[in-house]
């Protein structure tokens, strides 16, 4: 920010309740305010690109400083879109009466802005909106009670420690140390407990339908018609072995480096991957031959 410092003489001997209109100003001096960013925010910025999640900055500055901050960091890039408010609020008056969601404006919006300036409470919401009407994820940061509109709408809104008591309650996640580096560790965290929980429903699954398969095979094949698993070792099964699994599956810490190198998943996504199927068809496949066979000669071969 540019501060330009000038005097000049007036008549007036006491402040005026309104700004006077005066001439033949003299230019005393310039003052450049600058706030530096974090030196881990550019780092952070290019971890998000990298893992899919583009960010976007929505400022109440001038186009010029919103524009250097951005580049600085690493969040306006060649191909960016730069706009100010009255801009973006004219693009979306546009969109109704040109294609709805496919016209050039509501596309620019969504794919290509990059950083918004001189903008208003409610161009952050009304992008929020648009965002979510394009199909995507949307995170919100926000400090002041003006945020609080944009932090409800969002699916995942993060409120700043210092920031006020409205925007922590309208908020999802309040960031306790007010660094964007703590979004970042979130995303990482969400993946990983998402992967957990895979791991352990692949596990789960395969071992349920193992328990059932040989229950009901076991019994048929006998002759006197019995299980070869009793209610008390289905019992064990169920609880014993799979909280141990559950536990060892659960905690697993996450790898930084493989969780933020890929691409998010659809919101719509199924919890179960076609790799889950693969491996749990594949695992029952081999283990239910081998467990017929324990089961109907394993007394020849252990003695």
């Amino acid at each position: 920010r540019v501060l330009l410092f000038a005097k000049c003489d007036t008549s007036h001997t006491a402040i005026p309740d309104a700004e006077p209109e005066v001439d033949g100003l003299t230019c005393i001096a310039l003052l450049g305010i600058s706030d530096p960013i974090r030196p881990e925010v550019p780092a952070a910025v290019r971890q998000c690109q990298e893992s899919g999640i583009m960010v976007r900055m929505v400022t109440g500055d001038n186009m010029l400083t919103a524009q250097s901050i951005a580049r600085q960091c690493g969040i306006y890039q060649d191909g960016g879109l730069v706009m100010e408010g009255r801009q973006f609020r004219e693009l979306v008056e546009q969109i109704p009466a040109d294609n709805g969601h496919e016209s050039e404006a509501f596309k620019d919006i969504t794919e290509r802005l990059q950083v918004l300036a001189r903008s208003s409470p409610e161009d952050k919401q009304t992008l929020a909106q648009l965002l979510q009407e394009a199909g995507m994820v949307v995170a919100v940061t926000g400090d002041g009670t003006n945020d609080g509109p944009a932090l409800k709408m969002a699916d995942v809104g993060f409120s700043m420690n210092t920031g006020t008591d409205v925007a922590k309650s309208a908020s999802d996640i309040v960031l306790m140390d007010d660094n964007f580096v703590s979004v970042v560790k979130a995303a990482m965290w969400g993946r990983n407990v998402n992967d957990n929980i895979k791991k352990f429903l692949q596990f789960q699954v395969t071992v349920n339908i193992m328990g059932v398969l040989i229950t009901f095979l076991g019994a048929v094949s006998d002759q006197s018609n019995q299980s070869p698993l009793t209610p008390v070792q289905l019992l064990w099964l169920n609880l014993i072995m799979d909280t141990l699994a559950a536990l060892a599956l659960a905690t697993e810490q996450p790898v930084e480096e493989q969780l933020l190198s890929r691409q998010p998943e659809p919101p719509d996504a199924s919890l179960f991957t076609p790799r889950m199927w693969v491996n749990i068809i594949g695992h029952a496949l081999f283990q239910i031959p081998l467990l017929l066979w324990l089961l109907t000669s394993g007394h020849e071969l252990l003695g």
